[in-house]
C-alpha cells in the first residue's frame, strides 16, 4: 500500500485535490458516492430492499421480524454333506489392524470410512481481547456448515472434505489422531474437534444374486470347444466327412427337418436322435462296408442353435435361442439372471412337461462344481420358482448375508456356507433372533463349541449374529502415548516399569519423563485405579520406588509436553466419578495457574502437592516459586461442603523438604500464582518524524517522552500538533460500539421496511431504506482507527510525574508527520477538496473556496477536526475529543454532514455519518505514514 499520501499541485491560493486522490486519503467518496445514487433515485418497488435488509438480520432478529408478520414350520435338510463346525479361516485384516486390536486400541481410518466431527469455539485466554462480534458470527456460521456435514465420509483417497477448509488426509489416523491433525489445520484454529468413528455395518444383502450383475444382453457361448460325447444330433447339425483312400474327397453334411443326412453314393442315413459318437461309428461303418478301398473320419461341424424358454423369477423371462452347446447357467445368463426374489438352490429343468433336473446354483457358487449343469435341448423350460427359506447371518463371519436354505437346515450348515467364523469370532455367544409362533420377535443364546448348538435348526425368518471376542487384553500390559512402538507385551511376574520401556531411546523427543501415567484395573469388579511414576528417576535408579511393579491388564502412557492431556485423562476421570459412591468422593483433583498442563488429574493413593505438579508438567517459567494455594473441600457431618484455603510453601517443597510437601485428598485444587511483574515484553512503535523510528521494548509505567527520549527525539520537520496516536484497547472498544450500531440500524431498517407498506409516502421511504442499505454496507465495512488525542507538544515538556504524563501500553503507535500546510474541506460541499492555508481565514472561508455547500449540507453541524484528532462542533461527538479554539489551523480538516432531518425515518442518520468521516479522517492520518 503506498502511505507516502496524494500528491499536491500547488496552485494561486489553493491546493486541489481530485475524488479519486481524495478517495485514497480519507476512505469516505465510496460512501458519498452511494448517498447521492440513494437521494437522486426513488425507489418504489419494496421487495428488493426488505429481502437484503432481512438477510444482513442476525438470525434472532430474522425470527423477530418473522414473527410480526406471520408466517415357521421345522426346516429339514437333504442335504448328504457332512455337517461340522467350520474352522477359523485365515484373518482378513491388515497386520497394522490385527495388531492395534489384539492391542485393545481403536482401528486406523481407511479410504470410504464413516465419522463424526463435533466442533467447539476454542475460549479465549484468560486476559485475552474480546472477540470482534463479526468475527463470532462467522465463527458460528462455519461451526453450522460444519454440523451440518455429519456424518462425513473419506473419499477414496482417505482424505476428509470439511466446508471451509482444504482437504485434509486421515488415511490411516486413529479417531484420536485425526482429531489432533485437523486442530493443527491453520483454516480451523478457532475451533477445537473431535472425531468419532462410525461403525457403519453392511447391510446385508442376498447371496449369490451378485453374480448376474453387469452380465452382457446378448450371450454367445464358445464354439470352438470338443463336442461332448453325450451331444445329441439334430436338424441342422453339420457333420464334416473326410474320405481317405485312391478316390478321397471331403463331405459337408447337415441333418433334414427329417433326421437324416444326405450322403453322396450311399443315400440317405438317419442319425437325428444319436448321440454323436454312435453317429459317428455308423457313418465310418458304412463308408468302409459300401465304398471299397476307402475309410471315412467324421467329425462336427457348426452346431444347430436352440430354443429354450426361461421363466418364472428371470429379470427378462421369454424365449432365447442358444447353441446347442449351451446349459443352464448359459441360459441364465443370457436372460439376465435370477431376481432377488428367485431362488438359486431349486432352478428347474422341464422336458417334455416333466422335471428333468433340478439345479442347485450354490454348488456352482461356493464349490465350482458344474455337474448338475445340465446341456439344453430345443424346447427345454428352464424356470426360477420363488425363494425359498431365507435366514440371515451378519456379525463376525466371513461372508456376511441373507441365505436361502433349505429344509431342516442346522446352523453348522449355515455357518458353511458364510465361509466360516472370522479370528475374532466368539463362537460362544452367538445370537438368533426369531419371530416365535405369537409373531414375536424372541432371542436365543447359541454356543457353536457344542454339537447342540451348530445343530440348532433354522426357520425363515431368522437372523444369526456372531459376537466378537472382548476387545480386552488379558495377561498382557500395553503401552501407548508418546513413544516409537506402541504395543501390547506379555506380563511377567515381577515385571516393573524399565522392563517394559528398556531404553530412554524409545519415547520420542519432547516426551514428559516425569509423569507417565498407569490405569489399572483391580479386583474381581475390575475397578479404576491410577498409579503414576518418574520415568527419569526409575532408570536412574532401577531399584527405588520410582520403577514401579505394574500388573497384568495395566495401560501405561508416556505424555508430551506440548499438547494437552485431556484425551487420555478424561476418560480415566469419568470412570473414577462413575465408580464413586456416597461416602467415597471422586479420586480427582486439579491444579492451575502456571503450570505447563493445568487440568483435572486422577488422585492416587498417597499423593502429594509435588506429585500433582509433577503431573501438570511441573512449573513454568512464569511460575511463583515463594507460595501456592491449595483449594480444599470438605463435607461436614455429611450436611454441607466447606471451602479451605492452605497456603504451600513451595520453597520449601522445591528444595526437598518433605514435611511442606502436603498430602492431597479428593477435589484439592492446586493454584501455582504468577510471579510479580511478568508477562510478555511489550513494545511501542514510533513513524514518522523521530531521529531513529522503529518499534521500542518498554519498561512497566514509561512514558511517552521516555520513549521519544529513546529514539532521539523529534526532527526540525516534526509536526507536532498533526502526530497521531492509537492504542490497541482503544480500537476494540470502537469496533464493539462500531457493531452495536451496525445491529441498532439493521433493527431500524427492518421497522422502517415493515412500515413501507402501509405508508402513504412511499417515495420518501424507499430513498430512505436505499440511503440506509447504502449506511449499513459502509458501516460494516469500517474498521475502528483506535485514536487517542493527544497534545504531544505538552507531553513532551511535562516534568515527570506530571498529570499529563502519557503512559504507554502494548502495542501504542505515534506517528508524527512533517509540517503541513494544508487545510482539507471534505463532506456536502460542491468540490471536496486541499487548500494552503492562510493566517485570517475563517471555516466559512474554506468552505467557499470549496464552492460552497450543497443542497443537502447540514451547515449548522458543520464541525473541525484538528490535526490531532479533537472535534470542534456546535454538538461535539461523544467518538473523539472535545474543546479547543475554533481558529482554522494547518492540518485541520472541516467536515460538513448531510442534513438529516431529509431522511426523518432513520434516527441514525446523523450518528452514523458523524462516525463514518471522523474513522475515516483517523485512519486517514495514521495510514500516512
Amino acid at each position: 500500500m503506498d502511505k507516502s499520501g496524494p500528491m499536491i499541485s500547488q496552485g494561486a491560493g489553493s491546493v486541489r485535490l481530485s475524488l479519486a486522490d481524495a478517495a485514497r486519503v480519507l476512505g469516505v467518496p465510496s460512501l458519498v458516492a452511494a448517498l447521492l445514487l440513494a437521494a437522486a433515485t426513488t425507489v418504489a418497488a419494496q421487495t428488493p430492499e426488505q429481502i437484503e435488509i432481512f438477510r444482513n438480520l442476525p438470525p434472532e432478529q430474522q425470527r423477530q421480524v418473522l414473527s410480526q408478520i406471520g408466517q415357521t414350520s421345522v426346516a429339514e435338510t437333504g442335504t448328504s454333506k457332512p455337517v461340522e463346525l467350520p474352522a477359523i479361516s485365515e484373518s482378513r485384516l491388515t497386520v497394522d489392524e490385527y495388531t492395534a486390536l489384539l492391542a485393545g486400541k481403536e482401528q486406523r481410518f481407511r479410504a470410504g470410512d464413516t465419522l463424526i466431527l463435533s466442533i467447539e469455539a476454542r475460549q479465549p485466554e484468560q486476559g485475552a481481547a474480546s472477540s470482534d462480534p463479526g468475527a463470532v458470527r462467522a465463527a458460528a456460521d462455519m461451526r453450522a456448515r460444519v454440523l451440518a456435514g455429519n456424518p462425513y465420509r473419506l473419499d477414496s483417497t482417505g482424505v476428509l472434505q470439511i466446508p471451509g477448509a482444504p482437504p485434509i488426509p486421515l488415511a490411516g489416523l486413529t479417531a484420536a489422531q485425526s482429531g489432533a491433525r485437523l486442530n493443527t489445520e491453520p483454516a480451523l484454529s478457532a475451533f477445537k474437534l473431535e472425531v468419532a468413528a462410525l461403525p457403519v455395518e453392511p447391510e446385508l444383502k442376498p447371496f449369490g444374486y451378485d453374480v448376474f450383475r453387469n452380465v452382457p444382453t446378448t450371450f454367445a457361448p464358445a464354439t470352438d470347444i470338443p463336442v461332448p460325447a453325450d451331444y445329441v444330433l439334430g436338424p441342422g447339425d453339420t457333420m464334416e466327412v473326410l474320405l481317405i483312400g485312391e478316390k478321397g474327397g471331403r463331405y459337408t453334411l447337415t441333418v433334414g427337418r427329417d433326421g437324416v443326412v444326405d450322403f453322396p453314393e450311399l443315400g440317405p442315413i438317419a442319425v437325428a436322435g444319436m448321440r454323436f459318437p454312435a453317429a459317428k461309428d455308423l457313418l465310418e461303418g458304412r463308408v468302409t462296408e459300401q465304398m471299397i478301398g476307402l475309410r471315412a473320419s467324421v467329425s462336427m461341424g457348426p452346431l444347430r442353435s436352440i430354443q429354450v424358454f426361461v421363466l418364472g423369477e428371470a429379470e427378462r423371462p421369454g424365449s432365447y435361442t442358444v447353441s446347442g452347446l449351451s446349459t443352464v447357467t448359459n441360459a441364465l445368463l443370457a436372460s439376465g439372471g435370477v431376481k432377488p426374489i428367485g431362488s438359486l438352490r431349486d432352478i428347474q429343468v422341464k422336458r417334455d412337461g416333466q422335471v428333468v433336473a433340478h439345479i442347485d446354483l450354490y454348488d456352482l457358487l461356493l464349490n465350482g462344481d458344474t455337474g448338475d449343469d445340465v446341456r439344453l435341448l430345443p424346447g427345454d423350460v428352464i424356470f426360477i420358482p420363488p425363494i425359498g427359506t431365507t435366514v440371515a447371518i451378519a456379525g463376525e463371519v466371513q461372508r456376511p448375508a441373507i441365505y436361502e436354505v433349505l429344509e431342516r437346515t442346522p446352523v453348522s450348515q449355515l455357518l458353511y456356507l458364510t465361509g466360516g467364523l472370522t479370528p475374532l469370532a466368539d463362537p460362544r455367544t452367538a445370537r438368533l433372533n426369531r419371530v416365535d409362533d405369537r409373531r414375536n420377535r424372541t432371542i436365543l443364546d447359541i454356543d457353536l463349541t457344542t454339537a447342540q448348538g451348530r445343530g440348532t435348526l433354522l426357520q425363515s425368518g431368522d437372523i444369526v449374529r456372531i459376537q466378537p471376542i472382548r476387545n480386552s487384553l488379558e495377561g498382557a500390559v500395553q503401552l501407548d502415548g508418546h513413544v516409537y512402538r506402541t504395543r501390547a507385551e506379555q506380563f511377567r511376574p515381577g515385571m516393573r516399569l524399565t522392563a517394559l520401556l528398556q531404553s530412554l531411546d524409545e519415547v520420542r523427543p519432547l516426551a514428559d519423563l516425569h509423569y507417565v501415567l498407569v490405569r489399572r484395573e483391580t479386583g474381581p469388579d475390575r475397578r479404576v485405579s491410577v498409579v503414576s511414576a518418574d520415568l527419569a528417576a526409575a532408570f536412574a535408579n532401577p531399584v527405588s520406588e520410582a520403577n514401579i511393579a505394574l500388573q497384568a491388564r495395566d495401560r501405561v502412557h508416556v505424555f508430551d509436553l506440548a499438547t494437552s492431556r485431556d484425551e487420555v485423562v478424561r476418560p480415566i476421570i469419568d470412570d473414577l466419578r462413575r465408580q464413586s459412591l456416597r461416602g467415597e468422593p471422586a479420586q480427582v483433583v486439579g491444579v492451575g495457574g502456571h503450570v505447563k498442563v493445568p487440568g483435572r488429574y486422577p488422585l492416587e493413593a498417597g499423593m502429594t502437592v509435588g506429585d500433582l505438579i509433577r503431573a501438570g508438567g511441573g512449573l513454568d517459567q512464569a511460575s511463583y516459586g515463594a507460595e501456592a494455594e491449595l483449594t480444599r473441600y470438605e463435607v461436614v457431618d455429611g450436611e454441607r461442603r466447606q471451602t479451605d484455603l492452605i497456603e504451600v510453601d513451595l520453597d520449601r517443597l522445591l528444595a526437598g523438604d518433605a514435611t511442606a510437601d502436603l498430602a492431597l485428598r479428593p477435589f484439592d485444587y492446586l493454584v501455582i500464582k504468577e510471579m510479580p511483574l511478568w508477562g510478555e515484553q511489550e513494545s511501542v512503535t514510533l513513524a514518522g518524524e523521530v531521529r531513529f523510528p522503529g518499534t521500542y521494548p518498554i519498561r512497566r509505567g514509561e512514558t511517552l517522552r521516555s520513549v521519544v527520549d529513546r529514539a532521539g527525539g523529534l526532527t526540525d520537520l516534526a509536526f507536532v500538533e498533526g502526530s497521531a496516536f492509537t492504542r490497541r484497547e482503544l480500537k476494540a472498544r470502537e469496533q464493539r460500539q462500531i457493531s452495536a450500531l451496525v445491529e441498532r440500524l439493521q433493527r431500524e431498517l427492518a421497522s422502517l421496511s415493515l412500515q413501507q407498506a402501509q405508508s402513504t409516502e412511499v417515495a420518501t421511504t424507499s430513498q430512505a431504506l436505499a440511503v440506509g442499505q447504502a449506511l449499513l454496507a459502509e458501516l460494516k465495512q469500517t474498521e475502528a482507527a483506535g485514536r487517542l488525542v493527544i497534545d504531544l507538544d505538552a507531553a513532551m515538556r511535562s516534568a515527570p510525574g506530571a498529570p499529563g504524563e502519557i503512559v504507554m501500553k502494548d502495542g501504542d503507535f505515534l506517528a508524527v508527520p512533517r509540517r503541513t500546510q494544508e487545510v482539507t474541506v471534505i463532506g456536502e460541499v460542491q468540490n471536496p477538496t486541499s487548500h494552503l492555508h492562510q493566517v485570517g481565514l475563517l471555516r466559512d472561508d474554506y468552505i467557499a473556496s470549496s464552492g460552497g455547500t450543497t443542497q443537502r449540507a447540514d451547515e449548522r453541524r458543520t464541525y473541525i477536526v484538528r490535526a490531532n484528532g479533537r472535534v470542534l462542533a456546535g454538538s461535539e461527538s461523544r467518538w473523539f475529543g472535545r474543546g479547543g479554539s475554533k481558529e482554522i489551523r494547518p492540518g485541520d480538516t472541516i467536515v460538513v454532514p448531510v442534513d438529516v432531518e431529509q431522511v426523518r425515518p432513520l434516527t441514525l442518520w446523523g450518528s452514523v455519518t458523524q462516525i463514518l468521516y471522523n474513522i475515516a479522517v483517523a485512519v486517514a492520518a495514521v495510514n500516512s505514514f
